[in-house]
């Protein structure tokens, strides 16, 4: 894997999440923010988990210290996740796409690991940055197919997410 590969990853990644939030506009901010007993709930809530966690990775990555997770209350609109949203966007790819190099893709990075992933321990884990830049396309994919599902279920449309079928577009 080389950074071309990593970087037609994220433009799958983000092309598909721009898709996913033209979906999102059918919503109410009422519906989008709706409480949800799946996964971490509300629409809103899968997005801005979303952005915390790749402005969080991608800090990681680029070496600057980590930002303070979002707070979902902090978005109590669409309007408000979508710019928090392409604020991220934007870091991420500037990050992915202009200053990441092959040679940094073997490059490792040590980190805590605490909090829901580990609720009763703390430890140091070790990653390659590829390893982390995948797991962000990997985790948005999760979160997009849930997002999907609650779309559908709002009466929203929704849309085909297969990577192949975006590369065949």
């Amino acid at each position: 894997m080389d950074i071309d590969h990593i970087r037609d990853l994220y433009d799958y990644h983000y092309a598909l999440h721009r898709k996913v939030w033209g979906c999102i506009d059918y919503l109410t901010d009422e519906q989008f923010t709706q409480p949800i007993p799946y996964s971490i709930g509300a629409v809103r809530n899968h997005m801005i988990h979303l952005a915390s966690a790749d402005q969080r990775w991608i800090a990681r990555v680029a070496g600057v210290s980590l930002p303070d997770r979002l707070s979902y209350d902090d978005y109590p609109t669409q309007a408000a996740a979508r710019a928090k949203w392409d604020e991220v966007e934007v870091r991420v790819l500037d990050v992915v796409m202009n200053q990441i190099t092959d040679a940094d893709l073997v490059r490792v990075i040590e980190y805590p690991i605490h909090r829901a992933v580990t609720p009763d321990r703390t430890f140091t884990a070790t990653s390659a940055v590829w390893q982390i830049l995948v797991h962000i396309v990997n985790h948005g994919t999760d979160h997009r197919a849930q997002v999907l599902r609650l779309l559908h279920d709002f009466g929203a449309p929704t849309l085909e997410q297969d990577m192949m079928i975006y590369w065949w577009e």
